[in-house]
């Protein structure tokens, strides 16, 4: 069973969120002060965005669409100053590979394929360094990569949860979950801030999960397009420098500019999505609008998924959401309530396409779609779906294994009480692990 203190702090937590739903029911929408759109609530702890490797990991926000409020966080990781792993002829590891230890006692059982087995790991630190970009009053304004060959990490897509009503992608637990993801797993991390319902509902949070997907691809051919119109910068009757270049590109509706640090780290052939609770369902909705469009999202190609504790629904109850309904933190009540917020009247249904994923008629087929690692939670009522999702992608051969935690609740390794546990960091241990094998290269080739 949860500890003491962990059913203590659900009380409390239940108690306050209940409240600011119920109040967000009743306040009407044409009450609300932003109908721009809001990413985060005032009632949120966040973290401040720091460029300098203060901690190992620096961090930027971007307001990447002028028409809303959609934002983003990257978290670039210290390990990004190494040099580039250097090509040659391939050659056998002299050694087997190294097995990471899991903790079998924090996680209970596991469903499906699961080969722990962790690829080469390559981080080695080095005299490497970016730029120190100062401004005219010569005030730190953050690491700037250099000019010289940059080592590439791949992307991981992260999108929070907060039962669609609450959190932010730059709250202090999602700052602490993304950090330690991006040390972990030597990954560029973009944390997605969608707009927040009820000011913005259906499909508003979707759109913009797909939104940052196709931002990534327009920063990848800026960026080329930054190299080659840069390269000729000086020939003959050059009118720019390659700095003026960079600073001028702009894509087809002239609202973008080249993100230094992704242009510059950004691996993003090798990209992975990772959603938590809520953020889990735009996670799998954006995987299956990459996996529809194809070549059309190139270069981005979307290796794998985590899904955590996906906040999945249905109309014909599962023996968890029977038995669990009052479980710690989040309660099915609650959650209906967080629904009703969230999808238009008109299109209130427990079995809306952004809640359940095993509706009839889905596209595309679930055999297209890429690994997906399902994390669940003993004490989540919504716990069942979620295998039930992960074992139909395995009987049409996806990779979809499920790691289930003893004693555990609904985000228990997100909540900002719960982050720093032994069993969370177990949970970003094990997820690491997994997603290396999708995003590592061996030999100079993929390692799936």
């Amino acid at each position: 069973m949860p500890s003491l203190a962990v059913k203590l702090n659900s009380v409390f937590f239940k108690f306050l969120f209940k409240q600011r739903l119920q109040n967000r029911i009743q306040t009407p929408l044409n009450e609300s002060p932003n109908q721009y759109g809001i990413t985060t609530r005032p009632e949120e702890s966040v973290s401040a965005s720091n460029p300098s490797f203060t901690d190992g990991v620096a961090t930027k926000d971007i307001h990447i669409d002028p028409f809303t409020a959609l934002s983003i966080r990257i978290f670039l990781p210290e390990s990004s100053l190494s040099p580039p792993e250097q090509t040659g002829p391939k050659t056998k590891p002299k050694s087997s590979q190294q097995v990471y230890p899991i903790s079998l006692i924090q996680r209970r059982k596991s469903y499906g394929l699961l080969n722990m087995e962790a690829p080469r790991n390559d981080m080695r630190r080095s005299s490497f360094e970016g730029l120190d970009l100062r401004s005219d009053n010569n005030a730190y304004q953050g690491y700037a990569p250099s000019p010289q060959n940059c080592k590439k990490l791949p992307i991981m897509l992260q999108f929070h949860g907060g039962g669609w009503v609450s959190g932010s992608n730059d709250s202090v637990a999602n700052d602490f979950f993304c950090r330690r993801i991006a040390k972990l797993c030597d990954v560029i991390v973009v944390a997605v801030g969608y707009r927040l319902a009820p000011e913005n509902k259906y499909p508003a949070a979707f759109e913009d999960g797909l939104k940052v997907l196709h931002w990534l691809g327009k920063q990848a051919n800026l960026a080329e397009c930054s190299k080659s119109m840069g390269s000729g910068a000086r020939g003959v009757g050059a009118e720019f420098t390659k700095a003026e270049v960079q600073r001028h590109i702009v894509d087809a509706i002239g609202a973008s500019v080249v993100e230094p640090w992704l242009a510059a780290h950004g691996d993003l052939s090798r990209c992975v999505l990772l959603g938590v609770s809520c953020g889990a369902n735009i996670a799998d909705y954006v995987a299956r609008k990459a996996v529809e469009a194809g070549k059309l999202f190139d270069p981005v190609k979307v290796v794998a998924q985590v899904l955590m504790y996906p906040f999945f629904i249905g109309s014909v109850p599962t023996e968890s959401e029977k038995k669990l309904a009052n479980t710690y933190f989040y309660d099915k009540e609650m959650c209906t309530l967080a629904w009703k917020l969230f999808l238009p009247e008109e299109e209130l249904s427990l079995d809306h396409p952004a809640g359940n994923p095993l509706i009839l008629d889905r596209s595309p087929p679930l055999k297209l779609m890429p690994p997906t690692l399902t994390i669940v939670a003993e004490h989540d009522w919504m716990r069942d779906r979620a295998i039930a999702y992960s074992e139909a992608l395995r009987n049409v051969n996806v990779v979809a294994p499920v790691l289930e935690y003893k004693d555990a609740v609904h985000e228990f390794a997100n909540l900002d009480i719960l982050l720093k546990t032994p069993q969370a960091q177990a949970c970003a241990e094990d997820i690491v692990i997994w997603v290396k094998k999708y995003i590592s290269r061996r030999d100079n080739e993929f390692s799936y």
